[in-house]
C-alpha cells in the first residue's frame, strides 16, 4: 500500500505545535474538513504546510479524533504490535526482573493509544480505550502469543466509561484460553490471590507497588489504619513490615472478603478487614478517641474531570481532615491521589491547609508516584497521575 492510499487528514493552520512536540492526540477541532471515514481506520496527518505527522488511528465519535502512532508505516499488523510489545516488555524485565506481574503496555506511553495490558505470569487482562485498538483487538492476541509464548488466558476488561467516548461498548469477556478463578502472584514476598474474573480494573492496583514497598519499610512496630484497602495492599505490606496491628477499611464486601482471605494465605494475623464507608468510618473513630500511628489513604479517583474538581478537592479535604485527627504524634500520614487533574502540589496544599484547622504540624518527608510500569510521556501529562505523600505529623 502507498502513502497516498491511506486517507490523509490535514491539520488547521497554527494546529500543529503540540503536535510536532511529539504529543500524541489530535483534537476533532483541529482538522480542516475532511471526508467521513469508518471508526478505527488508519489515516495519515499531514500539517496545512505539508509536513508529515506520521500515521494515526481514527475516531469520528470522540473529541480525540486521532490518537497517533508516531510511525510511517502504511498498515499495523501482528508484527507492528509485535516490535511494540516486545519494547514495552523489555524495560518491564529489565526494571523487574524478578517479578511476572506488571503493566506490560501503558498506552500512549508505550506508543500504543488507548491500549492498557497487565500480565500476571501466563494470563493478561486487557483494556482498549480507543475505537482503533478495539477492532484489532485479534491482532494484539496474536501478538501476545508471540512475546509470552506460554500464554495461557487473555480477558478484556471493558468495563472503563472512556469507551463510551469511544463509542464503544462496555463489558467483561475472556479472549484467549482460560482464566482461572483464581491468579498467585508474589510481590515483595508477599502472596497475593488475584481474580481477573471478578476483581476491579484490570485485576490489581500494580501502580502502587513502590508505594506500598515504602509503606513495609515504615511500619515495624506500629498500629495501621488501610483506607480504601482494595484487596489489602498497603495492608499487607504493613504487616510484612513488622506493624504491631493492621486494620483495612474498604466499602466492597468482596474486597474484604478477597482481603482477609489472602491475609490468612500469608499468616498475617494482625491484619484485620472491615467493611465500612470510609468517610463515616474516620469521623465514627474521632468521636470515639481511636488512634494509629500510620493512616493509609488511598481513595479512587475523585474527579476524572476538571469539571467536578472543586468537588473533589472537598472530598481529599475531608478524608485527610479526619485521618490527621486520628493520628498519634510523632506517626506518619500517607495519603494518595490517583486523580490526574489532582497535581501533587495541589494535594500537599490541601493536607497543609487541614493541618492547620485541626492544628498539627507536618513534615514531608516522602513523595511516591506511580510504578516505572506505568511510564510517563513528559509531553503529555495525562500519562502522569498517581502521587503518593508521606508526611509526618507532630
Amino acid at each position: 500500500m502507498s502513502n497516498q492510499e491511506l486517507p490523509i487528514l490535514h491539520l488547521l493552520p497554527n494546529a500543529h505545535g503540540r503536535v510536532r512536540a511529539g504529543h500524541p492526540w489530535i483534537y476533532a477541532e483541529s482538522l480542516q474538513k475532511h471526508a467521513s471515514l469508518p471508526s478505527g481506520a488508519l489515516v495519515r496527518v499531514m500539517t496545512d504546510y505539508g509536513y508529515d505527522c506520521g500515521i494515526g488511528l481514527y475516531n469520528p465519535t470522540s473529541s480525540i479524533a486521532v490518537r497517533l502512532l508516531h510511525s510511517h508505516e502504511t498498515d499495523i499488523k501482528v508484527d507492528f504490535f509485535v516490535k511494540r510489545l516486545q519494547s514495552a516488555i523489555a524495560i518491564r524485565e529489565r526494571i523487574f526482573p524478578d517479578m511476572q506481574s506488571y503493566r506490560l503496555c501503558f498506552g500512549e506511553s508505550d506508543e500504543l493509544p488507548g491500549l492498557i495490558i497487565d500480565r500476571y505470569g501466563a494470563y493478561c487482562s486487557v483494556q482498549c480505550l480507543s475505537a482503533g485498538m478495539d477492532i484489532r483487538m485479534n491482532v494484539i492476541i496474536e501478538a501476545l502469543k508471540i512475546i509470552i509464548p506460554g500464554l495461557k488466558g487473555v480477558i478484556a476488561k471493558h468495563d472503563s466509561a472512556l469507551r463510551i467516548k469511544e463509542g464503544l461498548e462496555q463489558g467483561e469477556y475472556i479472549v484467549y484460553g482460560e482464566i482461572p478463578d483464581v491468579i498467585e502472584i508474589v510481590e515483595h514476598g508477599i502472596r497475593i490471590h488475584v481474580s481477573l474474573l471478578h476483581g476491579q480494573k484490570t485485576g490489581y492496583f500494580l501502580d502502587q507497588r513502590l508505594n506500598r514497598a515504602w509503606v513495609q519499610q515504615l511500619s515495624h512496630g506500629m498500629d495501621v489504619l488501610d483506607c480504601f484497602t482494595n484487596q489489602g495492599g498497603f495492608a499487607f505490606h504493613a504487616a510484612k513490615g513488622g506493624a504491631k496491628s493492621v486494620l483495612g477499611i474498604d466499602s466492597a464486601a468482596q474486597a474484604i472478603a478477597s482481603s482477609k482471605k489472602n491475609a490468612a494465605l500469608n499468616g498475617f494475623s494482625m491484619c484485620a478487614f472491615e467493611q465500612a464507608d470510609v468517610f463515616d468510618m474516620l469521623k465514627q473513630s474521632v468521636q470515639e478517641g481511636k488512634s494509629w500511628d500510620i493512616i493509609i489513604l488511598d481513595p479512587p479517583a475523585f474527579t476524572k474531570s476538571k469539571a467536578t474538581l472543586a468537588r473533589a478537592k472537598r472530598g481529599y479535604a475531608e478524608i485527610n481532615r479526619q485521618a490527621l485527627k486520628l493520628i498519634r504524634p510523632g506517626g506518619f500520614l500517607v495519603t494518595a491521589s490517583c486523580s490526574q487533574h489532582i497535581t501533587s502540589q495541589m494535594l500537599i496544599d490541601i493536607v497543609q491547609m487541614e493541618s492547620k484547622r485541626v492544628n498539627r504540624r507536618l513534615r514531608l518527608i516522602h513523595v511516591g508516584g506511580q510504578s516505572p510500569c506505568h511510564p510517563i510521556l513528559p509531553i503529555m501529562p495525562e500519562t502522569s497521575y498517581l502521587k503518593c505523600l508521606t508526611f509526618e505529623v507532630e
